[in-house]
């Protein structure tokens, strides 16, 4: 795969009528109800090219958590933005979105075959909830061991991902060391706070492709295949419900920069990271070191 320009993601300024973005536009909130969340990403993704949210904060009293997909539908020439992403804006055609539950996200190949063994290559449905993951490969001896520590990226087809911005982090508090574990062995619960989300598609010939929805840095299985990819295809996140903000993460691709390779080195160097704060360091590279 190509080395992508790090570009920098942004939310579209059209978004769902209860929807507030910061002035960086990386930081959507819901201010009011529980619907007309629906946010897009600011430019088309490129093929390989994630969109990965951070679940800022939530909202006790709703039910139902954050949805995430693919449109191909510009966001400007909505009339108005759907009160919803599932239905309203499946319901249009051409986008692809999938409620995130907090089991059973990933998609089996049982998924994709029908009773008939009809397999929905040309216009997969948009507007479901992911597989229920429950099937497993047991006994394939061609079945790969998971490499989830060894690994620096995460590979979808010929897409590289680094791993590193992928799971999320605890924030500081009474019990971080604790919550530091449960992130390490990538057993945060999709819909909590902390929790990343990125959605992306990767080309499957010509004019198609399939889409891939990564949580926590695995890899849910394409989520939607066949997808037609000849026009430009905006990430869609729906803040709904139980979630009330998300925060885009900006992932690097090619070379790490000299930040990101200063930020390994003194990571690599402490007991926890909480030891951070210990060192003589300007308090913005603190910062950057303990939450990115």
């Amino acid at each position: 795969m190509e080395a992508l320009p790090n570009d920098f993601m942004e939310f579209h300024p059209v978004h769902g009528s209860n929807v507030q973005l910061d002035y960086s536009a990386t930081q959507a909130t819901r201010v009011e109800s529980f619907a007309n969340g629906v946010c897009f990403s600011k430019h088309p993704l490129k093929p390989g090219e994630i969109f990965l949210i951070e679940i800022e904060d939530k909202e006790l009293g709703w039910c139902g958590h954050l949805r995430i997909g693919l449109t191909a539908r510009d966001p400007r020439g909505l009339q108005v933005v759907p009160e919803y992403s599932i239905p309203d804006l499946t319901d249009l055609g051409d986008s692809w979105v999938f409620a995130i539950t907090r089991n059973h996200n990933k998609v089996t190949e049982e998924v994709d075959a029908g009773e008939g063994g009809h397999q929905p290559q040309e216009e997969p449905a948009g507007g479901q909830r992911l597989g229920r993951g429950e099937a497993e490969n047991k006994g394939d001896a061609t079945c790969k061991p998971k490499t989830f520590f060894t690994d620096s990226h995460l590979q979808i087809e010929n897409v590289l991902i680094p791993r590193d911005k992928l799971v999320g982090r605890s924030r500081p508090g009474r019990f971080s060391h604790i919550l530091d574990d449960l992130y390490k062995t990538n057993a945060l619960p999709p819909t909590a706070r902390r929790s990343r989300i990125g959605v992306l598609y990767v080309a499957k010939g010509p004019g198609r492709g399939d889409m891939h929805i990564v949580i926590n840095g695995e890899d849910m299985g394409a989520s939607a295949k066949g997808i037609p990819t000849k026009e430009p295809l905006y990430a869609v996140v729906d803040v709904f419900a139980a979630t009330k903000c998300v925060r885009i993460v900006q992932v690097e691709y090619g070379f790490s920069s000299l930040q990101t390779l200063c930020r390994k080195s003194i990571q690599k160097h402490i007991v926890h990271r909480m030891a951070i704060d210990w060192l003589e360091l300007p308090e913005a590279l603190k910062h950057f070191c303990k939450y990115e």
